[in-house]
């Protein structure tokens, strides 16, 4: 087949449920690619000799080799290829942003749609898991060095896979009871189910890597006891998990959550279960959510699913400018969540109960373009109205948790308390100690953070063999996170 047949192939659409019936429920969304289709699509791919698609990747996965071999059948090959460099295949298949990575740089999506790179990537990754066995990567000799990693996220799980495979002993230390960070607690089972995640945490088990539940850094032991108790190199990557609010009146009352505990709920604890799992979750009739983003949707699409009549996204841009995946907005229109846009909350009232019953917001026009490049928001004056609603979800972003900065006074801080650290080494001020993901990009994306474990991957290793390395180029400050 030559270049213009491939051309000439339509992109393929995923099976997924239907609207109508997968907003009552928690299963997950897309089906995934059937066999036939997957190597159909697969066959799209031009196989460029300059693959402009790995540019687009932070986990540098081998697109092309990887697509070659799904289109030739090849799928076992296929896979681990792809775990050549990335840990967590399954995941990317699901939630990575494909559409501004790799696919945003596809060669065929120049005159038309891009090949769909993570799907076949999800099909190739399911294959391996329906197979029953893990594609396990060669490993390198033992090295004798031991690493600590705090935080078992993306990013953990990345920099322990990738220390894992050269050589050195890992022990992920993770505070609550599951691994896998913000994927198990953060994102809802209908668009990444736990036992996804489980899988890729049992096969970097099986790489010899140690899974500490229940231990919190900064309480059970400092950075600086574990360095002192063995450890030759320590990689933080706990995320941003501290809610941040609007600081507006009514925060405090029954039925305002942020987005966090309101997912973490849900997901982690199975709240949607209730009295079969002992968290409860609160009755919902009108649900307001506060924000644009993918925790915003997937807040929204879970109160949903809980049983709420009528869920409204409150965003104060316009469509253009939001941030979440266009899959999942796409989505959430679809199982007839309502966008209220250029709309801001100014306050919540509640009954005598202290319980919301109502969120007043304003309307917001779009101004000249701020830091972030997108047009500032302005309010319109005496366009305040009040909404009524029972719930309020508040989804506006995420900062550090402050307990590893507070017993270990000489991690350098950002003035908004991330770990400031070289993006190209993710080396810290504190000798020996590297991070990477949230905890020093502020919120961003899984891709990103697990990129940040490869970065950091190397460093770890380089430093392990030479210490020396360390007294090389000093670290970077941190560029401020775009504001939303």
């Amino acid at each position: 087949m030559d270049a213009k047949e491939r051309m000439k192939i339509p992109r393929h659409k995923m099976p997924e449920q239907k609207p109508e019936e997968r907003r009552k429920n928690f299963n997950e969304v897309p089906f995934g690619y059937p066999e036939d289709i997957a190597m159909e699509e697969a066959q799209r791919c031009l196989q460029c000799k300059k693959p402009s698609c790995m540019k687009g990747c932070p986990v540098e996965v081998n697109i092309p080799a990887f697509i070659k071999l799904v289109a030739e059948g090849h799928h076992w090959e296929a896979i681990k290829k792809i775990k050549e460099t990335n840990s967590l295949p399954a995941v990317c298949g699901r939630v990575c942003p494909q559409e501004s990575q790799c696919e945003s740089m596809c060669i065929v999506g120049k005159k038309g749609e891009p090949v769909a790179v993570g799907r076949l990537e999800r099909f190739a990754a399911d294959f391996e898991r329906k197979a029953g066995k893990a594609a396990k990567p060669d490993l390198a000799p033992p090295s004798g060095k031991k690493v600590a990693v705090v935080g078992s996220g993306p990013a953990g799980l990345t920099v322990a896979g990738d220390l894992a495979r050269m050589g050195h002993k890992v022990i992920i230390f993770e505070a609550l009871h599951k691994a896998g960070g913000v994927l198990v607690y953060g994102i809802p089972e209908f668009r990444l189910p736990k036992e996804i995640v489980q899988a890729e945490v049992d096969s970097l088990v099986d790489l010899g890597i140690e899974l500490q539940l229940n231990e919190v850094i900064g309480k059970a032991d400092t950075l600086d006891e574990l360095l002192q108790n063995g450890f030759d190199a320590i990689f933080v990557g706990t995320g941003a998990g501290a809610p941040i609010f609007m600081n507006i009146p009514g925060e405090n009352l029954i039925g305002v959550y942020s987005a966090n505990e309101y997912l973490t709920r849900s997901n982690l604890m199975k709240a949607y279960l209730f009295p079969q799992y002992d968290t409860p979750i609160i009755k919902s009739n009108v649900v307001a959510v506060i924000g644009g983003g993918n925790v915003a949707m997937d807040s929204a699409r879970t109160a949903l699913r809980l049983g709420a009549k009528e869920v409204n996204i409150i965003y104060r841009r316009s469509k253009d400018e939001m941030p979440a995946r266009a899959e999942e907005v796409h989505h959430a229109e679809e199982e007839g969540i309502i966008f209220n846009l250029l709309t801001n909350p100014i306050r919540y009232i509640g009954d005598e109960k202290g319980k919301v019953i109502a969120v007043e917001c304003q309307k917001m026009e779009l101004g000249e373009p701020d830091q972030s490049g997108r047009r500032r928001p302005v309010p319109i004056v005496g366009s305040e109205y009040i909404k009524e609603v029972d719930t309020v979800i508040v989804a506006i972003g995420n900062g550090p948790n402050p307990l590893i900065p507070n017993t270990t006074p000489d991690l350098q801080l950002n003035r908004k308390g991330n770990i400031v650290a070289s993006l190209d080494t993710c080396k810290t001020s504190k000798r020996g100690v590297f991070a990477g993901g949230d905890i020093v990009r502020g919120a961003a994306t899984v891709i990103l953070a697990m990129g940040d474990g490869k970065v950091a991957a190397r460093s770890i290793d380089a430093y392990l063999k030479d210490p020396a390395w360390w007294d090389r180029p000093a670290p970077e400050p941190q560029p401020e996170k775009k504001k939303e």
